[in-house]
């Protein structure tokens, strides 16, 4: 599937995968079909419906691209970005040297379980469940999913798919207290939404940061599936970063690529929705959101660093908005160098296919001039390089900040300077 205009038809291994996302899980009925996620980040403009096939007992649907416009990760608007990704805390792997005897292979058993133990310890206890109901054709809707408590005032992180429409919340929490839920915001770049409850002196999960993460490290995903099995621990590893994924909505009838998502082998079931993925240090370093129903061990988390800037803004008693250039773009690679004959082989090149404006009207990007064909190539002085993302290096910023784009146009170079504008709602 191709993810920018005349992009090669050659097998790429970071071209997103199909998959569905688990929303609240049925509750308390486990047996019942999973809710499914509202899309998160979407990197290309609509696209006409294609036909997809039927996945574990699902109606095969139509999917439509549905675009974001304005800086989705990795791959279409530039208007948002994702930060610094995160840190692992200490570890409890054993690294000493070559050495395989049976003590060894014991000792490293032994430090990882010790690891896991006390990072559940750390962040188990602001893990919560989220019940809503929501109206229906056939009357109110139960269901259930994940969150953690990161504020002691009650400020909790969830998916937004696990809250959004809801007519009423209940968030119990890890010590069997039960509060009424009301939805702070919800994100227009993500999947993610703040909830709040009329409570103090929170136990709050420690939040890392997702810059650092390397595959092959510990991951630990903490949730409470089907609603029924509060503070569910599984592990796994950090089985790859930058992923991209085409994500199912609610109805299955259209779909949306999700971007710079981090993989995890780590189990993760109907009602993990929103609940914390964890290093080996006890440390969020993200919030779990999709699986790929037709494999197993492939799930997808939300960098922490991407919802950091929410979290705060909720805390200050801020409205949740996002930074806004306004473009469709692509990554450039190589390969799309080659096969389009750009000048150079890194960068953000603006553009869409079906016809679509590359340049959103009224947009920021409209009023510095910028064109489709252009080339973004660095972010106030920071090139756009491999694994550092246009939209990467916007997120971190607020609407209202002018950030200077140096723009390739016809082999000329120039430095453009944009005020960036809020990421409108449905985008």
């Amino acid at each position: 599937m191709k993810t920018g205009p005349n992009q090669p038809d050659d097998p790429d291994p970071t071209q997103p995968v199909e998959v569905q996302r688990y929303g609240p899980a049925v509750h308390p009925d486990p047996d019942q079909t999973a809710w499914q996620a509202a899309p998160a980040w979407s990197t290309r403009p609509p696209q006409p419906p294609k036909p997809v096939e039927t996945r574990r007992g699902l109606t095969a649907a139509p999917i439509v691209v549905i675009a974001v416009v304005a800086g989705l990760l990795s791959g279409a608007l530039s208007a948002l970005g994702v930060a610094t990704l995160l840190d692992d805390g200490p570890s409890g792997f054993v690294t000493g040297g070559a050495s395989t005897d049976a003590n060894t292979v014991s000792d490293v058993t032994i430090d990882e379980s010790s690891a896991v133990i006390k990072a559940a310890d750390a962040v188990a206890p602001a893990v919560v469940t989220i019940q809503r109901t929501s109206g229906g054709l056939f009357g109110n809707q139960e269901g259930s999913g994940s969150g953690f408590i990161y504020d002691a005032d009650g400020f909790i992180l969830t998916n937004r798919h696990v809250v959004e429409d809801a007519e009423t919340l209940r968030v119990v929490l890890n010590d069997g207290r039960q509060f009424e839920g009301t939805v702070y915001g919800i994100d227009t770049l993500t999947d993610l939404a703040i909830v709040t409850i009329d409570a103090t002196d929170l136990p709050t999960a420690p939040i890392g940061n997702s810059a650092d993460l390397e595959p092959g490290q510990l991951a630990i995903a903490i949730g409470n599936p089907l609603g029924n099995f509060e503070n569910t621990v599984t592990t796994g590893v950090v089985s790859g970063l930058g992923r991209q994924i085409q994500a199912s909505d609610a109805s299955q009838t259209s779909s949306e690529t999700l971007n710079n998502l981090i993989q995890t082998d780590a189990a993760i079931n109907p009602g993990n929705s929103g609940g914390p993925l964890v290093n080996s240090g006890g440390q969020v370093i993200g919030v779990n959101t999709a699986v790929n129903t037709e494999a197993q061990g492939i799930g997808f988390s939300i960098p922490i660093d991407v919802a950091k800037p929410i979290m705060e803004q909720a805390v200050a008693g801020e409205e949740l908005a996002r930074p806004w250039i306004g473009v469709y773009y692509v990554p450039i690679s190589p390969a799309l160098a080659e096969a389009q004959s750009l000048p150079v082989d890194y960068g953000a090149l603006i553009g869409t296919e079906g016809g679509q404006a590359a340049v959103f009207p009224g947009s920021p990007a409209e009023a510095a001039g910028l064109q489709e064909g252009d080339i973004i190539t660095a972010i106030d002085g920071e090139q756009i390089a491999a694994g550092v993302d246009l939209s990467m290096l916007i997120v971190t910023h607020s609407p209202g900040d002018t950030i200077t784009l140096r723009v390739l146009r016809d082999n000329s170079t120039s430095e453009v300077d944009v005020t960036l504008g809020e990421l409108p709602a449905n985008r």
